[in-house]
Formats: structure tokens, sequence, C-alpha cells
């Protein structure tokens, strides 16, 4: 049973490794993962700005919502400017800005800036279950405000991490994201949980692509049980 945790078990895996070993092998890839993947700025530091780049993020392509947030708060300066704009408006914005559920997304922006003011006196709160009640909020996405907001040490679990974190047997192959994050936080040093997204995501583009993944050329294929056949493709959900 994993330590502190009375939820976790190792029957999922598909390859035999006591929690001490999977531990010390979760921080092994860490460590590799943070050399080969640094980042000169890890935090946006805005915790308000990080969770309307989340919200506009969903389902779009990274470039494209770098873009797309940097010219919202070119034109909409602040959160009162944007609780203040008509949601139709904000739509449109983001319908000519080529943002995918634009409707949604639009509404969204304007009523969350609206209860932060409202309820929060206009200060992002740095709970997840307080940021889970906002809309357009889940459990990824506040954990992306925890860490690249605030600086706080959280997991955030996109497509990349789920599929890696899998790969490299640090979760079942077949559970959910929430439950991969359990087993990550059970897993790695917490000092180093605000580093996992970021260089999973980096490694997942680069290296352990979803098709045709590097395998030869990673420089985690030693600690990786996907690397030898211990993991397969099909057993990934």
């Amino acid at each position: 049973m994993a330590r502190g945790s009375k939820s976790l078990d190792l029957s999922g895996f598909t390859f035999d490794e006591s929690w001490e070993e999977k531990r010390e092998r979760a921080e092994r890839i860490v460590e590799v993962l943070m050399k080969t993947h640094p980042r000169e700025k890890l935090l946006i530091g805005d915790p308000y700005r990080t969770l309307i780049h989340c919200i506009i993020s969903q389902r779009m392509r990274d470039e494209v919502t770098y873009r797309v947030w940097e010219e919202l708060f070119n034109r909409y300066k602040d959160i009162e400017t944007i609780a203040a704009t008509p949601v139709e408006e904000m739509q449109e914005f983001l319908r000519r800005q080529g943002v995918g559920l634009w409707k949604t997304k639009g509404e969204w922006i304007v009523k969350v800036s609206q209860i932060i003011l409202q309820r929060y006196g206009g200060k992002v709160p740095d709970d997840i279950h307080e940021l889970m009640k906002l809309p357009g909020i889940g459990r990824k996405c506040a954990n992306i405000v925890l860490a690249y907001g605030f600086g706080k040490q959280a997991i955030p679990v996109d497509t990349h991490v789920n599929r890696i974190s899998k790969r490299l047997g640090l979760a079942p192959p077949r559970v959910q994201p929430e439950k991969v994050e359990e087993y990550l936080t059970e897993l790695i040093p917490k000092d180093k949980w605000i580093y996992v997204n970021h260089a999973m995501v980096d490694h997942g583009r680069s290296i352990c692509r979803p098709i045709n993944p590097k395998c030869d050329e990673c420089p985690l294929r030693e600690l990786c049980p996907y690397a030898k056949g211990l993991v397969k493709k099909e057993d990934i959900k």
C-alpha cells in the first residue's frame, strides 16, 4: 500500500514493482526530465491571467492560445474591464480570433471575472476546491492556476502528463486523470511537483509523442517500462 494513501494500490500495473522501487524510479525520472527540459521562466506569476489563459487553452493549440491571450489583455486591460464587458462582445472577440468553443469560453471569461470581483474581492482564490467552483475551471485548470499563477506545488494532469505517466509506469494504464494525479503526488517529492507538468509536456511534444514516440532517442529509455515492452500501447486508456 502506498505511503500515506489508502486509495492507491499496485494491482492495475502491468509489471511487478514495489512502492519503494517505483518511488525511487519516479525520483530519477523527474531529475532527468528537469535536466532535459529546463525552462528559464516557469511561472506566469499572475493568478488571474493564468486562469484566463487556461480557459482559452481548452482544446486549443498552444501557439494560438498565447496569441489570443495576449490580444485579449491588450484590448481588455484588467479584471474590472473584462467583468464589465457584455458576454456577446467577448464571444465575438474570441470568434474573430479563431477560438474554438468561443460561445462557451466567452461566457466563462466574463462570468468568472464577475464572480472573482463579487465573491472573492477581486483576488483569485488559492484553494483548489474554491477554484473548481468557478465557471470553466476543472481540476486540471485549478492545478495550473495553483502551480503557474501562485507558484504552489501542484501537478496539473493534461493529455501529455496522462499519457507519459502511464508509459513510464508511474500510474496504472487505465485509470482516469484524477487518479494519475494521486499516483504522481504519492510517488514524487512535493518540492518537485511544480516541475512535472511542464517537463512532461515538453517531453511529450519532442520525444514521447502520442504517435511514433522516439524511444531510441529518449533519455528515460532505461527507466521506462513502455520502451522495454512492459507497458503496451493497447494497455493505455
